[in-house]
């Protein structure tokens, strides 16, 4: 099609309109210096001008026509998109109570809400301004029924403003899900259920994205981080939008003064009541989330653990302790018990050995007893005392064993002179190794 309208020719101007060659540059030109200009209409322009000299029209013509098609399309926009069915009463609403009307019901995008985009809230707007307008109502005879009409204009003065819309969003009953009671509970979804009521919540964060809720399958780490991120909640909601109306009079500040303050303190009290409505909400979601009795067993399961292997360690170490410190008792006692027995032993041994001793000295005195101190007849005490300290001389001068092996030589001895030759090689050694002088003898001299 478009190459057809560029094939034809270019239409005559309506009349009243200058040709092309009057058209002259802006400016106080001369005659003589003016220049002609070719104008011709480019891109949609061109368009709305072939479609003119096709349809043979005026440019009004052209514009009132494009106006009612344009209508005429808005109007067979698919209705299942915005339309809504319309609440009989909601059409009787009074125009002054429009604070206290739903925005979005009377725009019909009920189901939209704070989701709804610009152009869905512009669509529906021109569908029931189309729908309402007084000027089509009094066409059908209904006269000054201008109410709703005025409410929808309300409503898209609202939901149009950033801020006023933001304000409304904020009190918005419609739009928040209720916690789910505990008969829901007990025979639903319970991730699902409160999933709902979150996602209702998390259109108010200042913070995105919001941490999803999550299923029985979340670690430990998702479900943490979606608790602290819920009880230290950042949330934009206000409560303007509830303000009693400030009075405008300059000559009343005093008033004036006054509604602002109450306002300001009920806006405060209505942001503590939804903060601890919140953290309810929070308290009774955990308290009956499964997963956190799960992840607080597993802890006290992973405490209990180490607990016990610490207490089987303490107890481990401290029987070893306690066996390492029996063993060096019983090593010490045992030790105490040999050292007891070595010296009983060594003192048996000494006794053993004294008594030896005692037992060769008698042997000895014995020998030369037994040897009548070396004479016939009665010996004199002279001889005796000689004999008797010559004995005890070489007893002092030779150790036990060497008395023993001297008792030994003389044991079973009878004859004097044999004995008395056993003493006197005795002596005779020790005067050679240098213990006795022969000065000192006096029996046994050889």
């Amino acid at each position: 099609m478009a190459t057809t309208l560029v094939q034809q020719p270019l239409p005559t101007l309506p009349e009243g309109w200058a040709a092309e060659k009057d058209f002259k540059p802006i400016g106080s030109l001369t005659k003589a210096s003016a220049t002609q200009r070719t104008i011709e209409p480019v891109g949609p322009h061109f368009l709305a001008h072939a479609r003119r000299a096709r349809h043979k029209r005026t440019f009004s013509e052209d514009d009132r026509i494009q106006a009612q098609e344009r209508a005429k399309n808005v109007e067979e926009e698919n209705e299942s998109d915005i339309s809504e069915p319309e609440d009989p009463m909601m059409l009787q609403r009074e125009a002054k109570d429009w604070k206290a009307q739903d925005h979005y019901k009377v725009l019909g995008i009920s189901k939209y809400r704070y989701k709804a985009t610009e152009e869905q809230i512009k669509r529906a707007h021109r569908k029931k301004v189309l729908k309402h307008h007084p000027d089509k109502k009094a066409a059908a005879g209904r006269t000054e029924d201008d109410n709703f009409f005025k409410c929808i204009q309300k409503a898209t003065e609202v939901l149009l403003d950033p801020v006023k819309r933001r304000q409304f969003d904020s009190v918005d009953e419609e739009a928040e899900v209720e916690p789910p009671t505990k008969k829901q509970l007990a025979n639903g979804n319970f991730y699902k259920l409160w999933s709902k009521c979150f996602k209702a919540e998390a259109r108010f964060s200042k913070t995105h994205p919001v941490p999803a809720f999550g299923d029985e399958k979340s670690s430990k780490e998702d479900v943490e981080n979606f608790y602290n991120f819920w009880y230290n909640f950042d949330s934009w909601r206000t409560f303007e939008y509830l303000d009693e109306d400030v009075p405008d009079d300059n000559e009343n500040r005093d008033q004036k003064r006054h509604v602002e303050r109450k306002n300001a303190n009920a806006r405060k009290k209505k942001k503590a009541e939804d903060n601890a409505r919140l953290r309810k909400m929070l308290d009774d979601c955990s308290a009956g989330d499964e997963r956190i009795k799960r992840f607080r067993q597993e802890a006290n399961a992973a405490k209990n653990r180490k607990r016990l292997e610490k207490e089987a360690a303490e107890k481990k170490a401290l029987e070893e302790a306690q066996a390492a410190k029996e063993a060096e008792a019983k090593a010490a006692k045992e030790a105490e018990e040999k050292a007891k027995l070595d010296r009983e032993s060594s003192k048996k041994a000494k006794e053993a050995a004294k008594t030896a001793v005692k037992k060769n000295k008698r042997v000895l005195r014995g020998s030369v007893k037994d040897a009548n101190y070396f004479v016939s007849g009665d010996a004199s005490p002279a001889t005796i005392d000689a004999v008797l300290g010559d004995v005890e001389l070489v007893q002092a001068k030779v150790d036990p064993e060497e008395i023993a092996a001297l008792a030994g030589k003389l044991s079973g001895l009878k004859v004097a002179d044999e004995i008395k030759a056993v003493w006197e090689q005795e002596v005779q050694r020790l005067i050679a190794a240098g213990k006795v002088k022969d000065s000192e003898i006096k029996a046994f001299k050889a």
